[in-house]
């Protein structure tokens, strides 16, 4: 499978079960008996990391040692904020859909100069040298005793996954005469460690190639000479899906989400994405880009391109772009890249779509794991997502593409970003479409890989193993949200004890690389040129585009109205016609699919031969589509009455 979803590599990463404050920071709730904090002053929960016990505990920090961290501004009224981002999202509210603008969301919530001024001035006076600012943070470095001094804690080396890392020994607090200027902060442990400098972006990967043959609708193709599985000749894979045929399936009708932007975020920028659009769209029946219609907002420079892998974004980067305008061909598109993959560089891009109010709808395929995420950054992440809500924006991340986790990690967890309960987390599907575009059927993305023997007679180990799947399961940090409530089984919100936790995904769409998206980009070539060429991909990073295209058109027949935070509507129409009610077995008990697949073995051509595989549908990790909710495809997939079930709301 050619990959699809370069993980987030998150600054900082944890190895236990989050403690229970991210979810009511991510609900704009007080946490019942949180630490107060130091007589005089006020805790910052969740930023202590919860790997950080004393059974881990190496010794002190040397108070000689440089650290940088980012003080987080709360804002005006953060409970407040929370409670509005919630009423006009929620369409049983009064408020339901009183949006406010960029600039009177920063006059009500955002924080003031004064504050900003007290923050810098503590920060100063504690010995801390402030390096940046900005309306949503102050970042600062000194030495381990200042931040010490500043944050009224000890910096102390823990031991974890076979490292040492520094991080706080309690819980970092500030002076309550600040008045709850400060949110969190980050960086007070550097697990692991990132060092920061200017880098020129890589040229593009190496060219990739599907060999085939192909199907160009499914099962529209098949040899009689490969052996049977399931009691049937497997169809080839097909080609890759175009925006006609995905338009077709998800009801898009004659919308084309006009008067809708939706916004893109990764990191690094490709920079053959403008004549890679424009090639692709001519290339496969998509409406030519008008001009303006594509449009960056790029970082001054780059940083961390070597470990991040700076290259393999372009293609994320291209894959968003072509399939938001396959989908929804009259739709602004707007790019806005971080400078590397750090949650502080991809919330910054965040900030600058709010800030701006530069779209209604932003597409987001990266993340990481749950384990990997700090409270502190969750509380970051979710204010963000809280001021796009007020204004209409609503955001929407893959789910991830390692099912539940425990084939990579050993431990069954969800990925965040999509993890907040702020944001709408796309799950993947494999999807048939047939003949004349019609919709035939969806079962949930989770693929087992099995080889043809070499005497051509059989399939090897068949079954065989698993290699990817649709990203889901239960949160063991935040809390359900209401909109959860009564859709969500028990057996999955309670998956992980007596609490009722929040579940992903919300909705789902095309991710199995094996019924996969045409995607087109300039790669490099094996004489070491640079060309275009055309490749099959997957993963739920086509998912989460996707569904934002298909949220386009969505806006469009509300009228233009931006949608906003989307999930209580989501959940709202769950179990009616506005879904396909995806289940792994869709043709019914004991009907078991799957396509063939032949693969170059180098990648680019047949040189050093082909390798034909069976790639059975349906099969996800412990994860499993049934009927009603579920933790691959959530309340379904868009159904042909999804668009126009918006209209008049």
């Amino acid at each position: 499978m050619r990959s699809s979803r370069p993980r987030l590599r998150a600054k900082l990463t944890w190895a236990a079960t989050l403690p229970m404050v991210v979810g009511a920071l991510a609900l704009g709730i007080p946490s019942a008996g949180a630490d107060t904090g130091p007589a005089g002053r006020d805790a910052l929960a969740g930023a202590k990391p919860r790997w950080a016990t004393p059974g881990a505990d190496r010794g002190s920090t040397p108070g000689s040692a440089r650290i940088t961290a980012r003080v987080h501004l709360a804002g005006r009224d953060a409970a407040g904020l929370a409670a509005y981002a919630r009423a006009v999202s929620d369409p049983g509210s009064a408020s339901y859909g009183a949006y406010l603008s960029a600039r009177q969301t920063e006059e009500r919530f955002g924080a003031t100069v004064a504050q900003r001024s007290r923050v810098t001035s503590w920060l100063t006076s504690a010995g801390l040298k402030v390096t940046g600012s900005d309306r949503h943070h102050v970042t600062v470095s000194g030495t381990t005793t200042a931040m010490e001094r500043a944050f009224s804690t000890r910096l102390r080396n823990y031991a974890k996954d076979g490292h040492t890392y520094r991080a706080p020994e309690s819980a970092p607090s500030v002076p309550d005469s600040l008045n709850g200027a400060v949110l969190t902060v980050t960086g007070l442990d550097n697990a692991p460690h990132k060092a920061r400098h200017d880098d020129t972006l890589p040229p593009p990967d190496e060219v990739f190639r599907n060999a085939g043959p192909f199907s160009t609708y499914y099962g529209s193709r098949t040899d009689p000479k490969l052996p049977s599985a399931y009691g049937a000749k497997a169809p080839y894979a097909v080609k890759g899906y175009t925006g006609k045929q995905l338009r077709s399936v998800y009801g898009a009708k004659n919308f084309t989400g006009k008067g809708v932007t939706v916004a893109i975020t990764d990191a690094y920028a490709s920079p053959t994405i403008a004549g890679d659009a424009a090639t692709y769209a001519r290339r496969n029946g998509d409406q030519p880009y008008r001009r303006g219609q594509l449009s960056q907002v790029l970082p001054a420079d780059y940083h961390s391109t070597e470990e991040c892998g700076a290259s393999g974004w372009y293609g994320e980067e291209t894959l968003d772009v072509e399939a938001v305008h396959a989908l929804a061909p009259d739709a602004g598109i707007v790019y806005v890249g971080a400078s590397s993959c750090y949650d502080d560089d991809l919330l910054d891009s965040l900030s600058t779509i709010v800030d701006g109010r530069l779209a209604d709808i932003v597409s987001n395929s990266w993340g990481d794991l749950e384990s990997n995420e700090t409270p502190a950054a969750a509380a970051a992440y979710d204010h963000v997502f809280q001021l796009g809500a007020v204004e209409g924006i609503g955001f929407y991340f893959s789910s991830g593409d390692d099912g539940d986790n425990v084939a990579s990690t050993g431990v069954k967890q969800v990925d965040m970003p999509a993890n907040s309960a702020w944001v709408t987390a796309v799950g993947g599907t494999s999807l048939a479409v047939g003949k004349h575009d019609t919709y035939q059927w969806e079962t949930g993305w989770g693929t087992l890989k099995a080889n043809l023997s070499a005497d051509g007679r059989g399939w090897t180990d068949f079954p065989g193993a698993y290699t990817s799947g649709a990203g889901g399961g239960t949160s063991a940090a935040v809390p359900q949200p209401y909109y959860q409530r009564g859709t969500v089984p028990d057996a999955l919100a309670k998956a992980n004890g007596r609490t009722r936790m929040r579940t992903t995904p919300d909705i789902a769409a095309v991710a199995d690389p094996n019924t996969g998206f045409l995607v087109g980009q300039t790669q490099t070539l094996a004489d070491g040129t640079l060309g275009y060429d055309e490749y099959r991909i997957g993963g739920t990073s086509l998912a989460a585009p996707v569904v934002a295209g298909v949220q386009a058109l969505a806006q469009q027949a509300r009228r233009g109205v931006p949608i906003g935070f989307a999930n209580p509507a989501i959940y709202q129409r769950y179990g009616t016609s506005a879904y396909h009610d995806v289940t792994d077995l869709p043709l019914g008990a004991g009907r078991r699919l799957a396509v063939a697949r032949n693969d170059y073995v180098n990648g680019q051509d047949a040189t050093d031969g082909i390798a034909t595989s069976l790639r059975s549908l349906g099969r996800d990790s412990s994860l499993s589509a049934v009927v009603g909710y579920d933790n691959v495809t959530g309340v379904g997939s868009p159904a042909p009455g999804y668009v126009t079930s918006y209209r008049g709301r």
